[in-house]
């Protein structure tokens, strides 16, 4: 197939990407069954279904990122298959993926440009080669991508390490937008966004649906996915079950076609019970960290479920590692049980468990099995003695997170990175869960997790809580932290302006003045 015409006439309607009788599996695992899927020009079309239903593997698929077992497929008319997302792209077929798609050692031109360095160089006839790449025009071009798609706040020019999580989120973002590509596919990318970031994407949707092309857009939030989709598709199980026209979205057949019953039991905190014990367990102090933390002072008690929120640059998430000892603050001092914390070696010990916001990389080794991941910080509850570890004994306990996390895998040797968001999630808590932390603190939860499994989380975290351990909960999402917390702190600019007692009268309305 040749590259994607200039001029393609682009005819609302009209299918632009069709796949037919789709097959995938991993190992045992049958992640796609038949699958057939139409996408149409001047079309949202919705994915939804639980963790591990298929929704990230049949658009991996058509974008490049690995082949089918079986099956067709076929892009503006023509038998499609890509044999790499780079080749997808150019094509026309991008896919923004759900976890980091950056090199961080390198710029954020680099980033950008990467397989594409020859646009820049000049060529030498004579001699058949390339010569010197251009670094000043590349990065000119990205600034300008960067700026079209509203995130001109970022430098081109940056190493794509100096910047946060939801930069670099951007960063792809705008990667792909300056390829004028036919079809994107947003996997769950608004998750690690702000409502600025998101703004940017559903900005750039709506762009798409009007020039006549299509998105393809994954997401578990079910409000924002039926207000910005034309229609929805739902898969479990590696099956379509159900696409929903615009006129027939609702929220509780949705669900339904989801996960094939109705959700049972609270899903949220039931209760406005805020009460907690007197016993302040973690205590930051008088404590500065450039510009992310000023001489802030915060406490969580025994049995209390603590809420932080606040925007995304807000300096929670930055609060997250130097209540974890991962990031040493430049003054003031971390206390667990009145004594001071040093390091995460040590916070571990003394039963502290961290679930990051960027779990591929702050939280887990992808590259490593369940096993590995799981088993890592529950030495002290398996070994025998400091060095004798009896693999019976390390398989039995991590069998059992594997079980009581309901983590879907066909092996506990199995690769991490060959998981779901939401069972990647599920491994981290099982890792944190096993050795019995009393205290946990949690960065974005939930984010990229379906909505049966965020209703075991909520309950799980309230279990903890009633048996008298310390849940701190970091996050972007106003009705969990609503939903769920005893005590509520807002922060911004890297203070707090504002604590909240749990209340069946709080309303976001009033959280959110002391926000912005």
């Amino acid at each position: 197939m040749e590259l994607k015409k200039e001029n393609n006439e682009r005819i609302n309607g009209e299918v632009i990407l069709k796949v037919v009788n789709m097959t995938k599996t991993f190992g045992p695992v049958v992640a796609l069954d038949n699958v057939n899927l139409e996408v149409k020009r001047g079309e949202i079309r919705g994915l939804i279904g639980e963790n591990g239903s298929g929704k990230s593997t049949v658009t991996s698929i058509f974008s490049g990122m690995q082949p089918a077992d079986s099956g067709e497929m076929y892009y503006m008319g023509e038998e499609w298959h890509p044999t790499s997302m780079t080749y997808a792209l150019k094509m026309g077929v991008g896919m923004i993926v759900q976890e980091s798609g950056t090199v961080p050692g390198i710029t954020v031109y680099e980033n950008m440009f990467l397989c594409e360095t020859d646009k820049f160089a000049s060529f030498n006839s004579k001699k058949g080669k390339w010569g010197f790449v251009n670094g000043s025009a590349m990065k000119k071009a990205a600034q300008s991508a960067l700026d079209d798609i509203g995130a001109g706040h970022i430098n081109a020019g940056a190493i794509t390490a100096s910047l946060d999580m939801m930069d670099r989120k951007l960063v792809e973002v705008a990667k792909v937008w300056m390829q004028d590509p036919e079809i994107i596919v947003v996997d769950e990318t608004t998750t690690s966004l702000s409502q600025k970031g998101r703004e940017i994407i559903y900005d750039l949707m709506q762009r798409m649906k009007n020039s006549g092309r299509a998105v393809v857009f994954i997401s578990h939030d079910l409000d924002e996915i039926t207000d910005k989709c034309d229609t929805l598709t739902v898969l479990r199980d590696g099956h379509i079950i159900r696409t929903f026209e615009k006129e027939e979205f609702d929220d509780d057949k949705i669900r339904m076609a989801m996960i094939g019953r109705e959700l049972q039991g609270d899903y949220y905190r039931s209760d406005y019970d805020g009460s907690y014990g007197d016993e302040a367990v973690l205590k930051i102090e008088n404590a500065t960290y450039k510009d992310r933390i000023k001489d802030l002072t915060l406490e969580a008690h025994k049995g209390e479920i603590l809420g932080i929120g606040g925007l995304s640059h807000c300096g929670m998430h930055t609060l997250g590692k130097v209540l974890f000892g991962a990031i040493k603050p430049d003054k003031g001092c971390v206390y667990v049980h009145g004594k001071e914390l040093k390091n995460p070696t040590e916070a571990t010990k003394k039963k502290i468990g961290y679930v990051a916001k960027d779990r591929d990389t702050e939280s887990l080794c992808t590259q490593a099995s369940i096993r590995d991941n799981i088993a890592i910080a529950g030495l002290s509850e398996f070994a025998k003695g400091d060095f004798l570890v009896l693999s019976a004994d390390e398989k039995k306990y991590v069998q059992e997170q594997i079980d009581f996390m309901k983590i879907k895998c066909f092996s506990m040797d199995q690769q991490v990175s060959q998981l779901s968001g939401g069972n990647k999630q599920k491994v981290v808590f099982g890792k944190w869960i096993g050795c019995n932390s009393d205290i946990l603190i949690l960065d974005c939860p939930t984010r990229g997790i379906d909505i049966g499994v965020k209703q075991t989380m909520y309950q799980l975290m309230y279990r903890m809580k009633k048996e008298g351990k310390t849940i701190i909960m970091i996050s972007e999402e106003m009705t969990e932290l609503m939903g769920m917390s005893d005590r509520l702190v807002i922060m911004k600019d890297g203070r707090i302006t504002k604590e909240f007692e749990r209340s069946p009268d709080l309303t976001d309305a009033e959280i959110i003045k002391y926000m912005v």
